[in-house]
């Protein structure tokens, strides 16, 4: 199984790749995706980190506050979308 993180408050300049390599030191990390504005292209500030189900409890527990690029992000596990 697998779980997704919710990543808020990235800077502008993260990518899918950058986001990835964040998490990667701390479990196995099976995708990850910075939401982009359909108009511009650009980052919208916020992702989403597909992991392992045994890892998701720490990943948030070490990478919540974890600084990137100068950034104090947030992380928790994502909600279900609302159909």
């Amino acid at each position: 199984m697998a779980k997704t993180l919710y990543v808020g408050n990235l800077p502008w300049s993260a990518t899918d790749t950058t986001l990835a390599d964040v998490f990667r030191p701390h479990g196995d990390v099976i995708s990850s995706r910075i939401i982009t504005d359909k108009e511009t292209g650009r980052s919208r500030g916020f992702g989403f980190v597909e992991v392992e189900d045994g890892d998701a409890d720490k990943m948030v527990e070490v990478m919540n506050g974890a600084q990137v690029e100068g950034r104090q992000i947030v992380v928790n596990e994502a909600k279900p979308r609302q159909g």
